[in-house]
């Protein structure tokens, strides 16, 4: 019979210990979820923050280069808190064209007018493409890629893709049989009902998620096919995935005789997510930015009162058809936000329910990526999700309102006259964010008291411009980010102290730096070995050392 002795039971448990702390002491990312919504709806789980990961010129400003770059960053994009990113249509694009008169500049090649299902791209190369979704899908960030089941470009010959006339293929093959709303000029518009064309697409799913690491799929200007073909598509090849559509027409737009014409834009999504099974863009909120007060923005479907609703709501101020873009003519820019509310509307759908979505220039060509960062960890920190309950306040001017997350509370008051967050709830308020003179105000209630812990770092040996930091992870120290690191005091040299807030009861792990007064960013020397670890408790003492 097997046995072990004393000294070996002790080896083999301080083995185990140090396992567990080499796993636990390094610093982790944002836990995600996944899963469907109660009633099927296949968003994921809730808690992605989605970055669309480009703009209509790209192929213009960074041609051939733009999986590289994108590759390149996969790091930083983790880092910023996204969840996922919508890359752009990977299919070969051959068409031109020229939207100015007056200038020479061509379009074309962006996707949305795509010959066949060949990699190579005006984004890059097929290796690639695989090469930047792998990095990607390797950083815990989702790819999600746009995908157009209609306007074809039939007209380019010599493809992979050219298919006979006359045999149902396409809308003007068959006697307008295609089984969705009609879509731009028949010859373009794929018979999506066609066995063949439905099992191209279908095929082409599975290629993507079995060799292009594809987690979901966004899909573009929902007419021409309809709900149920998504449904089918995703029930086939990645059920468990992410799944948005863009519809992208007012009620206005239906005819009299369609009951959608006497309906709201809310009404109209809600039922193409409740037939397609998939998340859909909030155009009833991007309508109300657009044409409403900001006290209206409450009336997109992210601000319904039923969750069933908010939860399958994909919000965004801009994308590359709304919005402009760097490059030639500003991109497209068909329904832009006013460049003054701009800041305000990001402040609104990272701080309530739905999926958020944040465009590429906002982020990293518009100098807004601090201000975007900082709200993406408010809401992950406290646990906001797509079908959290949202409340809104009417007393005061602006946008008033109240988002309750799974670890606190978020209160938010855009262009508004309130003050005091006691005004609205009494509570341990905490500011989070005054931007803009105070147009934009975010506080926080945690479901936890905070208590007083003591930091000291042992051996802080500096120099003249240096200090001692304490960073970790989570909110009160810094989440990580040397930048937001707080600050000790010499007063017992070379040992440093300051005593900070942190959430009763739970567990941070952190680490001593010495950092540059100056410039935050630049770090002389971390503390070695495992992460620091204190559980809060009032006027607990943990230390570092050098």
């Amino acid at each position: 019979m097997f046995s072990l002795s004393n000294r070996h039971f002790k080896q083999i448990l301080y083995l185990v210990f140090l396992f567990v702390i080499l796993i636990i002491a390094t610093p982790q990312a944002w836990a995600d979820t996944d899963g469907k919504t109660s009633n099927g709806v296949r968003f994921h789980g809730g808690d992605e923050v989605i970055l669309q990961g480009f703009h209509w010129n790209i192929v213009r400003t960074a041609e051939e280069d733009w999986y590289k770059i994108v590759k390149d960053k996969a790091e930083e994009i983790k880092n910023d808190g996204f969840t996922g990113i919508w890359l752009p249509v990977p299919w070969r694009d051959q068409s031109f064209w020229n939207p100015s008169r007056t200038e020479n500049i061509e379009f074309g090649g962006e996707g949305y007018f795509w010959t066949d299902f060949n990699k190579n791209s005006r984004y890059g190369d097929d290796l690639e493409l695989k090469e930047a979704a792998a990095e990607l899908k390797g950083k815990g960030v989702k790819v999600i890629y746009d995908i157009v089941p209609n306007h074809h470009n039939r007209g380019h010959l010599g493809d992979e893709l050219d298919l006979p006339s006359n045999q149902g293929y396409y809308r003007t093959d068959c006697g307008n049989c295609d089984d969705g709303d009609p879509f731009m000029s028949g010859d373009s518009d794929f018979n999506t009902a066609n066995p063949r064309i439905y099992n191209l697409f279908k095929d082409e799913f599975s290629n993507l998620k079995e060799n292009y690491s594809a987690s979901g799929f966004r899909f573009d200007f929902v007419r021409g096919y309809a709900p149920e073909r998504i449904d089918a598509w995703m029930n086939q090849t990645l059920d468990e995935g992410f799944c948005v559509g863009e519809l992208w027409k007012s009620p206005q737009d239906y005819p009299n005789n369609d009951w959608r014409h006497h309906a709201t834009w809310q009404d109209i999504i809600k039922n193409f997510s409740d037939t397609s099974n998939c998340s859909v863009f909030d155009f009833a909120l991007k309508d109300r930015m657009q044409n409403g007060s900001i006290s209206d923005w409450k009336y997109g479907l992210n601000g319904n009162p039923d969750a069933k609703w908010r939860e399958v709501a994909v919000t965004f101020v801009d994308n590359h058809d709304t919005g402009y873009s760097p490059g030639p003519l500003g991109g497209q820019h068909h329904w832009p936000l006013a460049d003054q509310q701009r800041k305000m509307a990001y402040a609104y759908i990272l701080s309530s329910p739905g999926t958020p979505v944040v465009y590429w220039p906002h982020m990293y060509d518009w100098g807004l990526k601090d201000f975007l960062k900082n709200l993406i960890k408010i809401r992950q920190d406290l646990g906001i999700k797509a079908y959290s309950d949202i409340k809104f306040d009417n007393r005061y001017s602006g946008l008033v309102g109240r988002t309750m997350g799974s670890k606190g509370e978020l209160l938010f008051a855009l262009d508004s006259n309130l003050s005091d967050p006691r005004q609205v709830v009494s509570g341990p308020w905490r500011e989070l964010m005054n931007e803009d003179n105070g147009t934009i105000r975010l506080w926080e209630k945690t479901l936890k008291p905070e208590v007083d812990v003591k930091f000291s770092c042992e051996n802080g040996l500096t120099q003249l411009g240096q200090s001692v930091y304490v960073v970790g992870n989570n909110t009160n120290l810094g989440n990580w980010d040397v930048t937001q690191a707080i600050k000790l005091n010499p007063d017992t040299y070379p040992t440093w102290n300051n005593t900070i807030k942190l959430i009763a009861g739970e567990t941070a792990e952190w680490k001593c730096i010495i950092r540059s007064e100056s410039n935050p960013s630049q770090v002389i020397k971390w503390e070695q070995g495992s992460n620091n670890f204190v559980t809060a408790a009032l006027d607990e003492v943990t230390v570092g050392h050098f």
